[in-house]
């Protein structure tokens, strides 16, 4: 068989399957903070069902979770080193004279 030829044949490995990040005992609740953490980004977006790896029916259940847990104060609506990052940003600019010309 010619060079050109082997480009377009598949390759014969075989993927391992992965986990399923949430295990059948696993209960999906606001109080389970450890649960909720791994469903959110370092900026504190919940993160999309093809990431997360869940079903749609458990993506529903931890975004239900993650909004109640930040209702009532367990979770921050965002990462507080973030806002910090744009306050320092603007602290560089001159203010503007207040005199007129």
């Amino acid at each position: 068989m010619d060079k050109s030829k082997r480009f377009f044949l598949k390759s014969k490995r075989s993927f391992r399957r992965r986990l399923p990040p949430i295990q059948s005992g696993d209960r999906i609740d606001y109080r389970n903070m450890s649960l909720i953490s791994r469903f959110i980004s370092e900026q504190g977006k919940i993160l999309s069902r093809r990431v997360n790896r869940l079903t749609l029916n458990q993506q529903r259940l931890i975004t239900i979770a993650i909004k109640q847990a930040r209702i009532l104060s367990s979770l921050p609506f965002l990462n507080n080193e973030k806002q910090s990052e744009s306050t320092t940003r603007t602290a560089g600019l001159r203010p503007r004279s207040l005199t007129p010309k």
